[in-house]
């Protein structure tokens, strides 16, 4: 498992750890508020006591998850990205997942996504494999057109999403 730590530019990336929990989750909501409220969702479909505990479960069971890989970005010692990859969802010979990646929504546009992105070109190196899968909400433009200038196309696949909107499934070969 890597646990060293990596600066690109000014953005200190490391591996994330159960301090780093509250920050993750902060950051989380603010980044699902962003998009998927530009999506159509108001906060409150997006922000529920229940997301609030599947976040706290979710992030807590993938940090400590010794096959799953989460990466915070800091800048000034402030969270401002978040990256977690692992095997894919759907198993798959030769793939790794890029489950998430989330930049402070203040934060978009400076570099820190692409530099988070490069960690998981990096991972894909790291586990000996080619190919990267992913899932996009089909209403987040804003990443859709992040991934697809990075080199990711649509594989056709989707599943059931929020506000009758799918996840569309996205693919990346890795020399």
């Amino acid at each position: 498992m890597w646990s060293g730590r990596r600066r690109d530019g000014a953005t200190d990336i490391r591996e994330a750890g159960p301090a780093d929990l509250d920050d993750i989750i902060a950051l989380h909501t603010r980044a699902r508020i962003a998009y998927y409220g530009a999506g159509g969702l108001p906060v409150e479909e997006i922000v529920t006591p229940e997301s609030a505990r599947q976040q706290r479960e979710g992030w807590t069971a993938a940090v400590a998850a010794p096959h799953k890989h989460v990466r915070c970005a800091r800048m000034a010692g402030r969270l401002v990205g978040l990256l977690a990859m692992g095997p894919p969802h759907v198993p798959e010979a030769n793939a790794a997942q890029l489950y998430q990646i989330h930049v402070d929504p203040d934060r978009w546009a400076g570099g820190i996504g692409c530099a988070l992105h490069g960690h998981f070109l990096r991972h894909l190196e790291t586990e000996g494999v080619s190919v990267g899968v992913l899932e996009v909400w089909e209403r987040n433009v804003r990443a859709r057109a992040f991934y697809t200038r990075l080199g990711w196309h649509p594989d056709g696949t989707s599943r059931p999403g929020p506000a009758d909107a799918p996840y569309l499934g996205m693919r990346l070969t890795h020399p």
